[in-house]
């Protein structure tokens, strides 16, 4: 599976980093501060790499307006609500693809199956508190945190049987686990980012 491959690679990376060993990276000793530097060599001259910690650079407009707060009061509690359980969701997804990259493909079912069931056993009684409205912001959330829908991570996970059922089960009770986050061409979607954002910035 992509996704698996994807983790493999991703994991690779970060290890290497983590161990120093990047490719086409040779250390090199700075000796007028003491420490050892990573360094490239570049028609014969050795230049040292550095590695910058990623920064979002968000303009503006993305935060919420004091007006725009107070009308949609509802969207952001559920939002508050939601949010946590679709990182969280993300957390054991990343974790659960890592661990089973790495098991024979035999084993990986009953791997899958034992993350669904303590996933179920921790969150079932209390997801099942809240609404409906609430329910739809989840799934739009799942889809923010993972870029993937809810049904693509099932599919993926145990098989497009399963996320069909599973698929039919929500449609039952009027969801769609097939719905995307779409910001940029959904007026709804754009909103729940924009809180998500002024939530992560501390604005509310």
């Amino acid at each position: 599976m992509t996704v698996m491959k994807n983790s493999r690679l991703i994991l690779a990376l970060a290890a290497m980093l983590a161990a120093g060993t990047s490719f086409g990276q040779t250390p090199v000793t700075s000796l007028v501060q003491g420490h050892y530097t990573f360094g490239t060599v570049l028609d014969g001259d050795t230049v040292p790499l550095y590695y910058l910690k990623e920064v979002t650079v968000y303009s503006s407009g993305m935060l919420l307006t004091p007006k725009e707060i107070k009308q949609n009061a509802k969207l952001i509690r559920n939002v508050r609500l939601m949010r946590p359980y679709a990182i969280e969701g993300k957390r054991r997804l990343d974790k659960l693809e890592v661990e089973i990259a790495a098991l024979p493909r035999k084993d990986r079912r009953a791997a899958i199956k034992e993350a669904e069931r303590q996933l179920l056993a921790d969150y079932k009684g209390e997801l099942s508190n809240y609404t409906f409205s609430q329910g739809l912001v989840l799934i739009k959330l799942i889809d923010r945190e993972t870029n993937r829908s809810a049904y693509k991570i099932v599919g993926e996970l145990r098989g497009s049987l399963r996320a069909g059922l599973y698929q039919a089960l929500a449609r039952l009770f009027g969801y769609n686990l097939k719905d995307t986050f779409d910001p940029k061409h959904n007026k709804k979607d754009d909103l729940i980012d924009r809180i998500c954002i002024s939530i992560e910035r501390g604005q509310i």
